[in-house]
């Protein structure tokens, strides 16, 4: 961390320390390793502004900054559904403590305080080239950190989790509805994220105009038997081919999907929710889950029901409550009061001395 003294302004600049000369109109960004920034027509400083004139030009005057510099920048592959136990980096069986360390960890390295520089004006254009062209801030640090917290959230919650686990993704995002649209059904569209066939391979996984082979190492079996000679006689074990997966052909893989034959999409589906169901209600679509690989079979969806609560109305198994106050006369003498009910408003005889 350093500041940078400009007039009456100090402007603090994180990751490396530039340091400008205002001896004509050229000033010069000193950056480590040698390589320097040139800005023309920016000389003018004051107390409320860093350049008062605009940055018409940035250059590169030094031959290690002609091209990005790549070698000094960590790149990161963020993946759309990636499995929230990698993003962690920790396995299915992790424990709670093991969760909150891996995150401690990876939060630490990815949080935006410490991957971003925050400035406002004109020389936030120069500190973000400075940290992506010359690889002094990490690139997707801000949604890898978007992730880990979200992987975090899911597998720290003990009935997240659970339902992650055998469910999936998608599970959790749910469906919400109203305590009326619970009680009485409702016919929702909805939005899925899944996997669906490819369409440039028709699901088959291979490139277009290439042909499939018989697979060299099973034979086109799909299974090879491996013999093992022990003293209480030969064993035999028979596995799945890991050269083409058991499918016993070899395939040039397609370059849209690479060789799944399914790529994620999301797709609009209406979902009928039949009458009198609750939070934790668990509705099955039929063959409007993943697609299967290379042209399988898609699997069924399904689909994580959440009612809102009601702010007047509760729910109690197939009873609605409502608590109603009254004065101390209308209970001994009797009154008739006006009560919400799913159906809109309702009067109620209350019986003397109650």
């Amino acid at each position: 961390m350093a500041t940078i003294p400009c007039g009456n302004t100090t402007v603090t600049w994180s990751g490396f320390r530039p340091r400008f000369m205002s001896s004509s109109n050229t000033n010069k960004l000193r950056i480590p390793q040698g390589r320097v920034l040139t800005e023309i027509r920016a000389l003018s400083f004051s107390s409320s502004s860093i350049f008062s004139q605009n940055l018409t030009h940035t250059l590169s005057h030094s031959p290690s900054c002609k091209k990005p510099c790549h070698h000094l920048a960590r790149r990161l592959i963020v993946k759309a559904t990636q499995d929230y136990y990698s993003i962690l980096g920790v396995s299915k069986s992790a424990s709670k403590l093991d969760i909150k360390s891996a995150y401690r960890k990876l939060a630490r390295n990815y949080h935006p305080d410490v991957n971003n520089t925050h400035f406002s004006g004109k020389i936030f254009a120069i500190a973000k080239f400075c940290d992506i062209y010359c690889g002094l801030r990490e690139p997707g640090a801000e949604q890898k950190f978007k992730e880990i917290s979200e992987a975090y959230e899911v597998l720290s919650d003990d009935e997240k989790r659970s339902i992650y686990d055998r469910y999936g993704h998608d599970s959790l995002k749910g469906s919400n509805m109203g305590m009326g649209e619970a009680i009485f059904g409702v016919e929702k569209e909805i939005d899925v994220s899944r996997l669906d066939c490819c369409t440039t391979c028709d699901g088959s996984g291979a490139k277009p105009g290439t042909n499939t082979t018989t697979c060299t190492t099973c034979g086109g079996q799909g299974q090879v038997v491996s013999s093992a000679r022990t003293p209480l006689g030969v064993f035999q074990q028979v596995m799945t081919c890991s050269a083409c997966s058991g499918t016993g052909e070899k395939l040039t893989p397609c370059n849209t999907c690479g060789g799944e034959g399914r790529v994620r999409k999301s797709k609009r589906i209406s979902l009928k929710v039949p009458a009198g169901v609750d939070s934790g209600s668990r509705l099955r679509v039929r063959s409007e889950g993943n697609a299967g690989r290379r042209g399988g079979t898609p699997g069924d969806l399904f689909v994580v029901i959440k009612v809102i609560p009601d702010s007047v109305l509760k729910r109690d198994d197939l009873n609605i409550l409502y608590t109603c106050k009254i004065s101390y006369v209308d209970a001994m003498l009797g009154t008739i009061v006006k009560v919400p009910t799913v159906d809109g408003m309702a009067d109620l005889k209350i019986p003397a001395g109650i």
